[in-house]
């Protein structure tokens, strides 16, 4: 019985502690991101996710943060680099927890990053996947914020590009900001931006 009570007391240590190295971990890139040290904290998540192999987090947002520094990026070898790491991830986190409407997000950004570079390359291959993702992501989470509002923005980039009038999606944009006012992450880490920039879109559309 006492050899029992041991081993039960070092197993809820090890997991303590472990959890806790998590959490500061986490924490800590949090924060490099925030200060602008988006390198760094890309470097602080890849060296988590070495650690929580079973953990999606750590490698989406290693896949955001690369695909976040490819919107603007000239340099197609840098641009390469980075959303090569980006899918890298983005196909770890998938296999650990698929059919995932947040991953199928980051997959769509991360195909938009590629159509923002040179849209003539990339926009006849991947537009329908971008499309498809964002379809398949409305009907599995159609609550959720960021998909209703990541789709209305790809809907309205697909509208200008070919002329069309953008007011239609602007009312999606309105409903995402409905969500976002009631939504409540899984946990601390879990994703939980694009609030500010549907507010910044609906001023764009007029509606505020």
């Amino acid at each position: 019985m006492k050899n029992s009570i041991i081993v039960l007391t070092l197993l809820f240590t090890t997991l303590f502690f472990g959890q806790d190295q998590y959490t500061q971990g986490m924490q800590k890139a949090f924060s490099l991101w925030g200060e602008g040290k988006s390198t760094e904290a890309a470097n602080m998540f890849e060296r988590i996710s070495t650690v929580e192999q079973d953990n999606w987090l750590p490698y989406y947002y290693v896949a955001q943060i690369n695909t976040i520094a490819s919107f603007g990026e000239k340099d197609e070898k840098v641009l390469k680099q980075q959303l090569d790491k980006a899918q890298e991830f983005i196909d770890i986190a998938k296999a650990i927890s698929p059919n995932n409407p947040e991953i199928m997000v980051q997959q769509a950004m991360t195909h938009t990053a590629w159509i923002a570079f040179d849209g003539a390359t990339y926009g006849m291959t991947l537009s329908g996947k971008v499309a498809a993702l964002y379809a398949k992501a409305e009907q599995l989470a159609p609550e959720n914020p960021r998909v209703i509002f990541s789709k209305a923005e790809w809907d309205m980039g697909s509208a200008r590009y070919f002329g069309q009038d953008i007011t239609p999606y602007c009312a999606d944009v309105e409903r995402s900001l409905e969500l976002f006012a009631n939504f409540k992450p899984e946990s601390t880490f879990h994703p939980n931006w694009g609030a500010d920039r549907a507010e910044a879109t609906l001023e764009n559309c007029g509606k505020k």
